[in-house]
């Protein structure tokens, strides 16, 4: 008979860690949110403290299982992408500061790669060269810490993305998922292992890094703590639980995640085409067996919001109401939020913010719905994108993460992108997403599970959303024009 208990979810994110307690259908029992600090120490750089992070994750399993009412299964883990960090491996004591998918201080060593270099890690990582992921963070890391590379091609240095930090402070054991280590650019993505040449062509020692672990491998017992002795479960990066969730919930292959960033997922055998604007990437690796996807990555969507929001003085809140004070007549302005550049499917680091279209009427109302509809318009692109892959149009997205909750956000996708969305409205897919993953391990069945889902069809004429794409797209063009001196 299957194991009947709860189950503990960690979701890591960037601005905070939440956990979820959950029975053996997936039903939330109790949440636990805390709020972890970024730090921008100058123009470009994104970083967190590494034990700030362990800590929010310990308190929150704390509190979890002092709520659990039957016996806890295990842990499950969901985390943000690509961040990456270095640790003493005897210690256990960082030996860096976290550097945060966003962070772009490594944007000045892509110009050093030459082209048939960049053709090389596109073939075998299936991601263009980009300081988003974790690649370039660790050659900067040991750059600074071992720069003649010996503490580190000695394996007493370890390098990681956030699921091998956490795993190694829970239980000792050095481990990395394989869909976040496809997020490094240092896995060939064909075959799930760490390529000798990505290694040698960023100057990364694979000494340095944890061996490649299945999405459903339980780990060493869990040193300390309420859930000694138990195994964290299963681990998915956060994009890829979502795009689980949606998947078992209601059989969906493609999926938006809404956030600070977005991320755009597809699953396909087939692997990204280099001018596709896509990437390719593990989704996860269950049962031995590899499940690649195309994926395209936007580097600003709710972040744009926070930020028009602290220079109006608004909260987004209050952004959301101006924006839908604009009438139809009002000039388009469009806001281009290429803070760092711009991701899928552009990938262009050069690209500037912009904003476009302005005259004397424009206001803070018009500056909002700018802002709420590059949401929108960056993903559409992206959509498209994977719709020119596939050979095949989306006729509906399946939606998930915080900014859904804006059902006139939604709308205005439906909209702009004249397809069907599908939100669904359980509050934490990646967590629910990694627990059901944990369930299975555990021999528990879900096969009757059913999503929750609010679908949202076009209601603008098609003429419409096809001039407001094209207006967005001559603003595109200006902002990949600006280039620093």
């Amino acid at each position: 008979m299957p194991k009947t208990g709860q189950l503990i979810a960690i979701d890591q994110g960037t601005s905070s860690t939440k956990g979820l307690l959950l029975d053996s259908n997936l039903r939330v029992l109790a949440t636990v949110s805390k709020p972890v600090e970024l730090d921008t120490p100058e123009s470009g750089w994104v970083q967190q403290d590494p034990e700030a992070i362990w800590e929010s994750v310990r308190l929150a399993i704390d509190e979890l299982s002092a709520q659990a009412t039957e016996e806890i299964l295990g842990l499950a883990i969901t985390n943000q992408r690509e961040s990456a960090l270095a640790w003493d491996v005897a210690t256990g004591k960082p030996l860096s500061a976290m550097l945060g998918w966003q962070d772009r201080r490594t944007a000045g060593r892509v110009h050093e790669f030459s082209e048939q270099q960049r053709e090389a890690i596109r073939e075998l990582s299936g991601l263009p060269l980009d300081p988003m992921f974790s690649a370039l963070k660790f050659e900067w890391i040991l750059n600074q810490i071992d720069a003649d590379r010996s503490r580190s091609q000695a394996g007493q240095i370890a390098l990681g993305t956030l699921d091998t930090w956490l795993v190694y402070k829970l239980t000792g054991q050095l481990a990395a998922e394989a869909g976040n280590a496809s997020r490094t650019q240092l896995l060939n993505v064909a075959t799930g292992e760490w390529s000798q040449q990505l290694a040698e062509l960023f100057n990364v020692p694979l000494a340095a890094l944890a061996p490649v672990v299945g999405s459903d491998a339980p780990t060493a017992p869990i040193l300390a703590g309420p859930l000694a002795g138990k195994p964290v479960l299963a681990v998915l990066a956060d994009s890829h639980a979502a795009l689980y969730a949606h998947q078992l919930g209601s059989g969906a292959t493609a999926k938006a995640t809404f956030g600070t960033g977005s991320s755009i997922m597809a699953l396909s055998r087939k692997p990204a085409a280099a001018d596709s604007g896509l990437v390719t990437t593990v989704a996860w690796s269950i049962d031995g067996k590899l499940t690649t996807a195309l994926e395209g990555n936007i580097l600003s969507s709710g972040a744009t919001v926070v930020w028009l929001g602290q220079l109006l003085a608004k909260s987004p809140a209050e952004l959301d109401q101006l924006a839908q004070s604009v009438g139809e007549s009002a000039s388009e302005v469009n806001l281009v939020p290429a803070f760092g550049g711009l991701g899928a499917p552009w990938w262009d680091a050069d690209a500037s913010a912009i904003i476009d279209g302005m005259t004397l009427s424009t206001g803070q109302a018009e500056l909002a719905l700018a802002a709420f509809e590059a949401i929108n318009l960056q993903i559409e692109d992206v959509l498209a994108a994977v719709d020119n892959a596939t050979g095949q149009r989306l006729p509906a997205i399946n939606v998930d993460g915080g900014p859904t909750s804006n059902l006139w956000l939604m709308q205005q996708q439906a909209n702009l992108s004249q397809r069907s969305v599908v939100k669904n409205n359980v509050a934490e897919l990646s967590a629910t997403g990694v627990a059901a993953l944990a369930l299975k391990v555990v021999g528990i069945d879900l096969g009757d599970y059913r999503a929750d889902n609010s679908s949202f069809e076009p209601n603008l004429e098609t003429s419409s959303a096809v001039a407001r794409q094209a207006s967005w797209h001559a603003a595109l063009a200006k902002s990949r024009m600006q280039r620093s001196n």
